[in-house]
């Protein structure tokens, strides 16, 4: 029998009685909580697994287990289909609708004639135009991403776009980054989340997003640039004081001469030995008109002056130093399990990444059957990310939202919105940068959007707000997953809310939800 000293007070407890009843009327349930409930342990398993519980995640961890779901999240057999109404909404935007190089082109286009316009006011607004296009796009991009992390059936997966995205983070707003921040996502992070990280390393050198925020793009013998180059030891693979120098930094700027973006007017006639050496990949070109063939020596490694083949080579001896296994584990440690993870775990994972070859999955599988992650149960703090996707995932379980403009306004209030890192650092990922005062105070405030439905989620954008409709949290989810779990301070938080919006409130706001 349960102890009643946590109970709600009798106001409430004869509220949430006639909720309870609703909801057996309306499901045909025979009692508030399931009889076969997950385990506490399987609860807080899955919560780690992925950005919140819902009832689809719920249901699926049940008919498979937990060995054979991480088998097929880790594999790809649980795929990225979002419902119906999430991809034709998707689908309506223009960023997903339109391939990048038509993208790029429209906007060439769109350049070419505002530089031929008259100075004056017709000019101005063009201009004007032109920056609120690029804003949608990046707008839509950052939709896209929130979209794909709130309904994608492979929790994991969305876990691990989201943490690439921050691991190789771009700035939307530089040059026109904007413009393709949704390939990025989509073609460059996601399809290579849970594969090889070496591979991972080159889709990100070959993005344009990259080539763009990095100014490698600009990057060409005789007028070098470091900065890709830097940035590529420093923060996406070995990490500083990883044993890396200054030598090793300049000699990796001439491997990448003549990395960056495909130009979009014909380059004319070129020498046929010249024009053999051209590497294409979509928006990707190495040209060797731009290129230092001259031999170089990384990290101790000697490379010839070939062309393309001395970044193929860089890479693959960066990513198989150990410091590069230790960087990359380390940091997947922090997200997941705690903000300071012990030698021990680091160590066994990047044993795990070296011995294969930097296979993300595998090294994910460590981290998740390793003793440390049920240590870290209830400890690890939600970032802004987490707090709104959890939030939304929780709240609506699996009810098509119509418009993801909220998502973001939140994200922004919080401090952390998609693209919007200036610096190629990315986002911290440990409890200190999120748990300020102010933080929390706006974490309430979007609790209440969310819990008293006091948001635009479901009305369209440009339509009136049909309704004052607010999610019911009090569901059988709730039941089987939460509640035998909630502490005393949150119980009684709980018990004081007079409203459901108000219970949801709470709820959403309690250190039991942020923390997971």
């Amino acid at each position: 029998m349960q102890d009643t000293s946590n109970y709600p007070s009798l106001r409430t407890r004869s509220w949430l009685a006639a909720v309870s009843m609703l909801l057996v009327l309306g499901s045909g349930a025979a009692t508030a909580r399931d009889a076969h409930a997950l385990s506490q342990d399987d609860v807080d398993w899955l919560r780690r697994d992925s950005f919140e519980l819902d009832s689809a995640t719920v249901a699926t961890y049940r008919d498979l287990g937990r060995s054979h779901l991480l088998d097929r999240q880790l594999d790809g057999r649980v795929g990225d289909d979002l419902p119906a109404p999430i991809t034709a909404l998707i689908n309506s935007y223009e960023a997903a609708n339109t391939p990048t190089e038509q993208l790029l082109t429209n906007l060439r286009d769109e350049q070419d004639k505002i530089k031929n316009m008259p100075e004056g006011d017709d000019k101005a607004a063009a201009k004007k135009d032109q920056q609120q296009h690029a804003n949608d796009l990046l707008q839509q991009a950052q939709e896209i991403e929130m979209l794909h992390a709130i309904y994608g059936p492979n929790q994991l997966k969305e876990q691990m776009v989201w943490f690439w995205l921050n691991h190789f983070s771009v700035y939307g707003a530089k040059g026109r980054v904007r413009w393709v921040a949704a390939d990025y996502v989509q073609n460059t992070i996601r399809p290579h989340a849970l594969g090889k990280f070496r591979d991972l390393v080159m889709a990100t050198l070959e993005s344009p997003a990259m080539m763009e925020f990095l100014d490698n793009a600009q990057n060409a013998k005789g007028h070098v640039n470091e900065n890709y180059a830097r940035e590529l030891m420093e923060l996406h693979t070995l990490g500083v004081g990883s044993g890396y120098t200054q030598q090793d930094v300049q000699q990796l700027a001439l491997i990448l001469t003549g990395a960056g973006v495909a130009p979009l007017r014909d380059p004319g006639a070129v020498r046929p030995r010249v024009a053999e050496m051209v590497v294409r990949n979509g928006m990707f070109e190495f040209s060797p008109k731009r290129h230092d063939f001259s031999d170089k020596v990384l990290l101790g490694h000697k490379i010839k002056g070939s062309g393309f083949d001395e970044i193929s080579e860089a890479v693959d001896i960066i990513t198989k130093q150990p410091a590069c296994a230790q960087f990359v584990s380390k940091k997947l440690a922090e997200y997941f399990i705690t903000d300071e993870p012990s030698p021990e775990l680091v160590a066994k994972m990047a044993h795990t990444f070296q011995r294969t070859d930097g296979d993300i999955a595998e090294v994910l599988r460590t981290m998740f059957e390793s003793k440390e992650l049920a240590a870290s149960y209830g400890k690890k703090f939600k970032d802004p990310m987490q707090f709104v996707v959890s939030s939304v995932r929780m709240a609506y379980d699996g009810k098509p939202i119509a418009n993801a403009k909220p998502l973001l306004n939140w994200l922004n209030q919080l401090g952390e919105p998609v693209f919007g890192r200036l610096t190629p650092d990315g986002w911290p990922l440990d409890s200190t940068g999120w748990s300020s005062s102010g933080q929390m105070a706006k974490r309430f405030e979007i609790a209440g959007a969310i819990g008293t439905g006091n948001n635009r989620l479901l009305t369209p954008e440009g339509q009136p707000k049909s309704g004052g409709d607010f999610p019911m949290l009090t569901t059988r989810l709730y039941y089987d997953t939460f509640d035998t779990k909630l502490s005393t301070p949150t119980r009684d938080a709980l018990a004081k809310a007079t409203t459901q919006q108000e219970w949801n409130t709470f709820l959403l706001s309690s250190p039991d939800f942020n923390y997971r």
